[in-house]
């Protein structure tokens, strides 16, 4: 069964976990809860890409500690926080941070599905790109020194003997240095290794 999404609840409060899983999950959701903010960021690494939804004040780590921390890491995931009455600088403070909305307890439950369905609607293409651009790091990690250096002769325009020129072997050699940084780099053209060599940032303006 596909759903709209993953969405992390992030509360101390049972009940207010519990009420959440039921409606998010009834709505069509993934729901995975955390009864602290901490646990969630030991969690993370190994988390799909989904929808935050924290309380502000928990004990511990708190919901703003939460967003400072999540901006530090450049993370995708948007982010919507609940707070209680009269918490309104707060939630002032969390859309400073990044936050994406705040709600205020006791919310309507149609709000709040409706804005988690556009987190993650409009934070998605992030999302896409920054593992698009982990793929991309990952094959270039792979090749050997000398083929980072073929692939470097390459993209810079220069022809098989050039490179094989450059660092004194034959251009057999490079031939299938070549063909390996193709493989590795799953490039079926010279015009798409450029591309995936841009997106590595190896080619400078």
């Amino acid at each position: 069964m596909t759903t709209k999404g993953h969405v992390y609840v992030i509360d101390d409060d049972a009940a207010m976990r519990d009420s959440l899983n039921f409606l998010l999950d009834s709505a069509g959701f993934a729901v995975t809860l955390f009864d602290d903010a901490l646990a969630f960021l030991e969690a993370l690494p190994g988390l799909g890409f989904g929808c935050i939804v924290s309380d502000v004040r928990m004990p511990g780590l708190d919901g703003i500690e939460l967003l400072k921390r999540m901006k530090a890491q450049q993370s995708p995931f948007p982010i919507v926080i609940m707070t209680g009455h009269g918490d309104v600088p707060l939630a002032v403070e969390a859309m400073k941070l990044g936050a994406v909305d705040f709600l205020e307890k006791p919310f309507d439950d149609d709000r709040l599905t409706a804005m988690i369905e556009s987190a993650l609607r409009q934070a998605e293409p992030a999302a896409r790109n920054e593992a698009v651009a982990q793929d991309i790091a990952a094959r270039v990690a792979s090749l050997s020194p000398r083929e980072r250096q073929v692939m470097e002769g390459l993209v810079a325009g220069l022809s098989n003997k050039l490179i094989a020129r450059e660092y004194d072997i034959s251009p057999r050699t490079i031939e299938v240095y070549r063909a390996n940084v193709m493989t590795k780099m799953q490039a079926s053209s010279l015009s798409e290794l450029v591309r995936l060599a841009m997106r590595a940032g190896m080619l400078n303006d």
